[in-house]
């Protein structure tokens, strides 16, 4: 059945119908479908695919009893070096006019009425110094991410025109992070498209030194690309999953670099059989026959392990699943369909000035010179020292991983010279760091309160007893006897319409974003119940919430732990069972499991090395880790497959160790051609603005150059070289 379908897209009739149904399909899905970029949405620190995490829960719990018309915020941070200036403050004063006027932006809900405060309040608003102050501007509820974009320029707009350019006006916030976010990948898909096109046809002429075969790898990933991206972008568009803009980006680069793979492993079986055959359709046949089940298992892995997504809680991982998932089935369609019938066409010719000719014996030449001829011989006459200095290497290189530093910033992530950056750096160094996002405590009860004595007594304890759990700067407000005489003087906000609910206010002594702020507000959560009972609270009746930025960040960091075990987990067991599988040995698919393994444990410790002592990071984002994993694994399945597929076919025609020999000298020269192309690919992420697909681009980089050259060009055949499968066995008995 293999030969018939290889014989099918290889023949004269056969190419020309799969080329007319793969323009049909370009055509007709670019009438009616959107590209992927109409539909996707920026990738944004929260949610949950299954269930609400307990921020959530805090942050319904706030609507319901505390309900606000008010959506995103953002802050208008002010800043003068030396001091604002009583002119200055009168143009703050004139944009807090403007936006609490009927001309500020429909899409404006509130704003801090600056312009109306006495003096002595405003003083409040304003740092130590008198060098910074914001102001809060709260926008409507679920607006598009291009609403809020177009509610901050024209906020800006209107500042500038009042501007007498000595002030600085930096809007920071969630509002400004999500205009920023748009404004960031704007343009990037663009710049990553051709700057992916130009480096693969930059290193395909250097490596086959042919304009042709340079140009028609990136003409089929172009026409897989055109088609792949209209379906995702359908999909967006009815609804049926979330266009993540990280997604849209890694999947772009990841289609080009694996199709130009699949184009490398065609054609060095292509050419070889043009060496043996005259005719351009039987060589064709001949050539993709032994490598169709290589590459169906390359994408049957990758897809298996993109549908492992499906089952992780962070919204970001889970939203990848559904794009990825249908990038696979059309690179694999592309790749067992379009590649051979685009290079079957020109035949010959497509190798130009390196014409192929009939040759006699040449299926011998490739392996009498070369470095990887070399490289197979060394490593099979020197197991030992070759599998002993690469594992010390990589176990070595390993350790410092240990040593990684995760954040949860997503701010780091962009660049400095960003608007909504600065103007949280700027409130960081001029105001007490727990107050860039003070978090909301919810003490919610299923009866109706009484606001009397004994209740404010217990509050105000609790209050203290939090404050004693370490990492709080201060809670408010404190309920004094007076208040009580006439609940007309309770604070704002305080107590609920329903009055079964009152809200707190939790400042942190450190950065929001920490890890030491995350651990504080796990230990308020952990110890709930005591903090309740020991203050006065029946845990049957009342409950405590927390809601806010650290607390979402800590779900998220809980998710992104639990997600990690999970899907790594599954990935390992299923991956290993189709190595196993596929190399038809129980020891050999684990041999290669553990070895992808090592390169993922050393490329987080070289690039650590890299991106922390080189670069200067003090923190990688903590999605990196997560990702280097599910790409790294799934895409070295490839190498792994190439490798032992052509040793199985060697081990029928010499004994074990020289079919190793063999088997990396005949794919050394295609695999490392394709790690290059695959790694220098990945690098082109490094031309993106935010540092997250920056340095997953330089770890994707190392990581698959570790992969092609140390782990699958030695590590590998070394240690096989140390067993003998069954079938090998059985053939020399």
């Amino acid at each position: 059945m293999l030969h018939r379908f290889g014989r099918f897209v290889s023949s004269s009739k056969g190419t020309k119908i799969i080329l007319l149904l793969w323009i049909a399909a370009i055509v007709i899905l670019s009438a009616i479908a959107p590209s992927s970029s109409d539909v996707e949405q920026e990738s944004m620190d929260e949610g949950s695919a299954f269930g609400e995490r307990p921020s959530a829960e805090a942050q319904n719990i706030m609507d319901t009893y505390f309900p606000s018309e008010d959506g995103l915020v953002a802050l208008l941070v002010y800043h003068d070096e030396d001091k604002i200036s009583d002119e200055q403050r009168e143009e703050i004063a004139d944009m807090s006019e403007w936006l609490n006027s009927d001309e500020k932006p429909d899409n404006i809900s509130s704003a801090l009425p600056f312009h109306k405060l006495p003096d002595d309040v405003q003083d409040e608003l304003f740092s130590d110094d008198e060098s910074t102050m914001q102001i809060n501007v709260a926008l409507k509820k679920d607006l598009e991410s291009g609403e809020v974009y177009d509610t901050i320029e024209e906020m800006n707009q209107y500042a500038d025109k009042i501007s007498d350019g000595e002030m600085e006006l930096k809007i920071t916030g969630p509002a400004g992070i999500s205009a920023d976010t748009l404004s960031l990948f704007k343009n990037a898909n663009l710049v990553l498209l051709f700057a992916t096109i130009g480096l693969i046809l930059f290193l395909l002429i250097i490596i086959y030194r042919s304009p042709l075969l340079a140009i028609i790898p990136l003409i089929v990933a172009g026409m897989v690309y055109a088609v792949a991206d209209r379906v995702i972008g359908l999909g967006g568009e009815k609804g049926w999953f979330i266009v993540d803009s990280q997604a849209t980006s890694i999947m772009m680069i990841l289609l080009f670099a694996i199709l130009t793979d699949y184009s490398l492993f065609i054609l060095s079986r292509y050419r070889s059989e043009l060496k043996r055959t005259e005719s351009k359709n039987e060589a064709m046949a001949k050539a993709f026959t032994p490598i169709f089940k290589p590459i169906l298992f390359s994408g049957a892995t990758l897809m298996i392990t993109m549908l492992i997504l499906f089952f992780t809680e962070f919204q970001p991982y889970h939203n990848f699943a559904a794009v990825f998932a249908i990038a696979i089935i059309f690179i694999l369609l592309g790749g067992i369909t379009l590649i051979p019938a685009i290079f079957t066409l020109p035949g010959r010719k497509a190798f130009w000035p390196a014409v192929p000719k009939v040759e006699e014996q040449a299926a011998n030449t490739t392996l009498k010179h070369g470095f990887w001829a070399k490289a197979g011989k060394f490593v099979t006459r020197k197991p030992g020292v070759t599998a002993g200095v690469l594992i010390l290497l990589l176990v070595a290189v390993s350790i410092n991983g240990m040593m990684t530093k995760i954040s949860f910033n997503q701010l780091e992530s962009f660049p400095e010279d960003i608007e909504s950056r600065q103007g949280f750096d700027m409130l960081a160094e001029n105001f007490p760091p727990g107050k860039l996002a003070p978090l909301d405590v919810v003490v919610l009860s299923k009866d109706k309160i009484e606001v009397d004595k004994e209740f404010a007594e217990d509050i105000n304890n609790l209050e203290s007893a939090m404050q004693d759990q370490g990492g709080v700067e201060e809670i408010s407000p404190t309920i004094e006897n007076e208040m009580l005489q006439d609940k007309e003087d309770l604070p704002r906000d305080f107590l609920a319409d329903s009055n079964k609910a009152v809200k707190l206010q939790l400042t942190l002594d450190g950065n929001p974003y920490t890890q030491n702020s995350l651990d504080t507000i796990d230990n308020l959560r952990d110890e709930q119940n005591n903090l309740l009972s020991d203050n006065g609270f029946d845990t049957d009746n009342y409950s405590l919430h927390y809601a806010g930025q650290t607390a979402e960040q800590l779900d998220i960091r809980d998710m992104n732990q639990r997600d990690m075990i999970v899907a790594f987990s599954i990935i390992v067991v299923l991956i290993s069972i189709m190595l196993i599988f596929q190399s038809g040995s129980l020891i050999m698919g684990l041999i290669m499991i553990l070895t992808m393994l090592v390169s993922y444990t050393a490329t987080l410790g070289l690039g650590w090395f890299v991106s922390h002592n080189i670069l200067g990071y003090d923190a990688i984002n903590y999605r990196i880790p997560f990702y280097v994993f599910v790409f790294l694994i799934s895409l070295g399945v490839d190498y792994n497959i190439i490798l032992v597929s052509r040793i199985r076919e060697e081990i029928h025609y010499v004994e074990w160790k020289e079919a190793i020999s063999r088997g990396l000298s005949l794919t050394g020269g295609v695999i490392s051609s394709a790690g290059i192309i695959l790694a220098g690919t990945f690098t082109v992420l490094m031309t993106q603005p935010v540092q997250e697909l920056f340095l997953f681009g330089l770890f994707m980089g190392m990581g698959v150059l570790i992969d092609t050259f140390l782990v699958r060009g030695g590590l590998l055949p070394a240690i096989l070289t140390f067993i003998t499968p069954k079938q090998v066995k059985d053939k020399n008995e």
